[in-house]
Formats: structure tokens, C-alpha cells, sequence
């Protein structure tokens, strides 16, 4: 279960820490404890305070495995292998495996969009992926309070044997590329600027002499 510390709880329900600390000294919203005393929260409080009944849910529960190429189809079937054993282990009841292959740079992943879509309909209370690169590569704690809006978890079981490092290799020199094309693309553009404002002037320098000879004939 997803434990918040109080800035990030305060920030998911949209008030001050000042609000959380005088609600737990006020008892509306006690905070628990960890053996050094330090305060936190767990998502069933979130679901609580929103008013939320998780007994009779029977939203869908999703596992989500990625790879980036078809040349890690083995990679695929073992993080799909692994999350089917962790289920098996907790007694969790999967409703859906989805697979797919795409950067984890790409927002445009179709499966994974579709993942997204039936969030907000409320139709998925949990996602099970084996490290959070799996599920997006930059942003995921974005990702991750999105979904809890329309109360979806997201259950990271952190399997770094599952994360190919090549992949991450891969996705820096695909940042690299984009930013030197465009880089290219600003010094080529300039010079055509710079290239357009020769003709230009160059144009107006032949208007000017022929309007000179005009007026001399």
C-alpha cells in the first residue's frame, strides 16, 4: 500500500500541511506513525476522507508489462511471467494482462492510452507493473496522482532485473537525436533568414539602380 508523507498528501487533497497537522491534533484526519515518530498516510485514509466504498468495488485489476523493441519479446514474457507469480503470491485475482511494445518516451502508446481512458471511467482500481519505467519513463509521479484522482493505484513491485538498462541508454540517445535535429533545424533556419535577407537586400540594391537610371533617362 502507497504511504504519502504529509506534503504529498496535503497536495493530493488540495490543502496546506498546516490543515493536515491541525486535523491530526483535532483527531479528523489522524496521522499514523513511524518508529522515529515521523507522520504519514496510506491511500485507504485517502479513500476515506474522499467518501469513497471500496467494499462492493469490482473495478478491473490490470497488469501492464512493456518493452520497447520486438527484439525483447523474451524480456516482455519474463516481466509477464514475474507479475502472474506476485499475483499468484498476494491472491490477487488479474482481470487483464496487457503487453506492448513502444518507448517509454512515447506518450502515444496505444495500449497504454487505452489504459489511461478507462481510468477515468472508473473502470480499473489497480495497475501492477514491475518498475515504474514500465509504466512511463519520465513523469511517472504525475502519472501516478492522475491516477489516484479517479482512484486507481498503481502497485510498483520494483523488480530491477525487469528494467533493461539498455533501454535506458537507448532513451537518452533518443532524447539527444531530437534535440540535436532541432538544434540542426534552429542553424539551418537561420541561415536561410540570413540567406533571404541577402536576396532581399540584394533585390532592393537592383530596384534602387534601376529606379536611379530611370530617372536619369
Amino acid at each position: 500500500m502507497t504511504n504519502y508523507k504529509p506534503k504529498d498528501f496535503a497536495e493530493l487533497l488540495g490543502v496546506s500541511v498546516k490543515t493536515l497537522q491541525r486535523w491530526d491534533r483535532e483527531g479528523i484526519l489522524k496521522a499514523n506513525r513511524t518508529p522515529t515518530n515521523r507522520r504519514y498516510y496510506t491511500y485507504d485514509q485517502y479513500l476515506q476522507f474522499k467518501g469513497i466504498n471500496t467494499e462492493n468495488d469490482h473495478r478491473q485489476i490490470v497488469i501492464y508489462a512493456r518493452v520497447s523493441t520486438r527484439n525483447q519479446k523474451d524480456d516482455l514474457k519474463n516481466q509477464v511471467t514475474f507479475l502472474r507469480q506476485f499475483c499468484n503470491a498476494k491472491g490477487i485475482i488479474v482481470d487483464k494482462c496487457i503487453e506492448e511494445y513502444g518507448s517509454g518516451l512515447n506518450y502515444n502508446r496505444k495500449k497504454w492510452n487505452q489504459i489511461l481512458d478507462e481510468v477515468t471511467e472508473r473502470k480499473i482500481k489497480t495497475i501492477i507493473v514491475t518498475h515504474k519505467d514500465r509504466f512511463i519513463r519520465f513523469g511517472y509521479d504525475w502519472f501516478e496522482k492522475f491516477c489516484m484522482k479517479f482512484n486507481t493505484t498503481i502497485v510498483i513491485v520494483n523488480n530491477e532485473d525487469l528494467s533493461p538498462q539498455e533501454e535506458l541508454v537507448q532513451d537518452i540517445i533518443s532524447i539527444l537525436h531530437v534535440f540535436s535535429c532541432r538544434l540542426y533545424g534552429f542553424r539551418k533556419y537561420k541561415k536561410q533568414i540570413e540567406r533571404d535577407e541577402e536576396i532581399a537586400k540584394e533585390l532592393q540594391d537592383r530596384n534602387l539602380s534601376n529606379t536611379r537610371a530611370e530617372s536619369q533617362d
